[in-house]
């Protein structure tokens, strides 16, 4: 029998949907932080292909989710490509930054960064031989728009003011980062595929930060570069796109990036999202976060009200963001139990 995630994923309308949750391996779990205190620090995981995949298959092992993700991070590719990658304790990723067409040049060629990720693509083979056989295996990389942002500030920022800023004063230079970035991840993607990916998820982080045909020019259309050219390598992996923070722009999304199915935010409402949105094929959502931090009748009532407004359609259970460090793993299970009847 197909797993469930892909018969949601093929469009079709299941009594219950499937259920996984973003960030599903992480600090919430105390099995994880005694993974990666042996791995030493988060890089160390993340290049540790044994201890990446045994992250992976905690949550699995403890909740029973219908999808495993590949424990891995958005800026392996930067590094990949060159730039210089590292974390500080408390604060986050720090990149070495591009903001000039001669940065630019520092940067490898797309198709010279199989070496260095190839402990990822070593994950995922070890977790298509040891997930459970109803388990799916989603891949996943960073946006472009998302990526860049990252990249040329050399760190998160509240705004993406720095990657607005190149795109306002360097649009040759900006461009040919986001193509650059565009033409690795289909790379990398189609490498974590032939590895043993069984989908692959697209994560736009800041693309609520994009406005008007910038939207579409530089959240939209490399979204739909690198679908179209999965889908030409690998036509029967589905694609899940997650432009965060697109509010009434995900109207249209599947159509116009192609994808399978598209995440959605807890920005916008189960109820508009059903009316709006699951018109146009599978969506994956959208419980608040926080609810797993808080728990009780109010994570029980809003799981049950999303499940509810989607039930008329293909459906992806999922979180609206992924789950955060000080959630409670019992809250997990509730959620869980609550979404499938229990």
């Amino acid at each position: 029998m197909t797993k469930t995630i892909l018969r949601a994923l093929a469009g079709e309308t299941l009594p219950t949907p499937p259920i996984w949750m973003m960030r599903q391996a992480g600090r919430y779990l105390p099995e994880y932080r005694a993974t990666r205190a042996e791995a030493g620090d988060f890089l160390s995981l993340c290049y540790n292909s044994e201890l990446a995949a045994e992250v992976t298959l905690q949550p699995i092992r403890r909740y029973g989710f219908d999808a495993s993700i590949l424990f891995a991070d958005i800026l392996l590719l930067p590094q990949a490509l060159g730039a210089d990658l590292w974390f500080v304790t408390g604060e986050g990723p720090r990149l070495s930054t591009v903001t000039t067409a001669d940065d630019l040049k520092k940067l490898k060629p797309a198709t010279d960064i199989h070496d260095h990720l190839a402990p990822v693509y070593e994950t995922v083979k070890i977790l298509s031989r040891e997930l459970p056989d109803e388990t799916t295996l989603i891949g996943f990389a960073g946006a472009p728009w998302t990526v860049a942002t990252y990249m040329i500030a050399g760190q998160g920022t509240p705004d993406q003011g720095p990657a607005h800023a190149l795109k306002a004063e360097d649009k040759a230079t900006f461009e040919a980062l986001l193509d650059l970035i565009t033409d690795g991840t289909i790379d990398y993607l189609s490498k974590q595929i032939e590895a043993g990916a069984e989908v692959v998820k697209i994560f736009d982080s800041w693309a609520g930060s994009l406005k008007g045909d910038d939207f579409v020019n530089y959240a939209v259309k490399p979204a739909a570069k690198i679908t179209a050219a999965l889908k030409a390598r690998h036509p029967d992996t589905p694609v899940i796109a997650f432009p965060r923070g697109a509010g009434d722009k995900y109207v249209g999304l599947h159509e116009a990036i192609g994808a399978d199915c598209i995440a959605l935010d807890d920005g916008v409402t189960a109820d508009w999202a059903a009316a709006n949105v699951q018109t146009g094929g599978c969506v994956q959502g959208n419980l608040a976060s926080s609810h797993m931090v808080t728990g009780g009748d109010a994570l029980v009532s809003e799981t049950r009200k999303i499940v509810d407004a989607f039930k008329g359609g293909p459906h992806i259970f999922n979180l609206g963001h992924g789950i955060t460090p000080d959630a409670d793993p019992e809250n997990v299970q509730l959620m869980i139990d609550t979404v499938r009847g229990s």
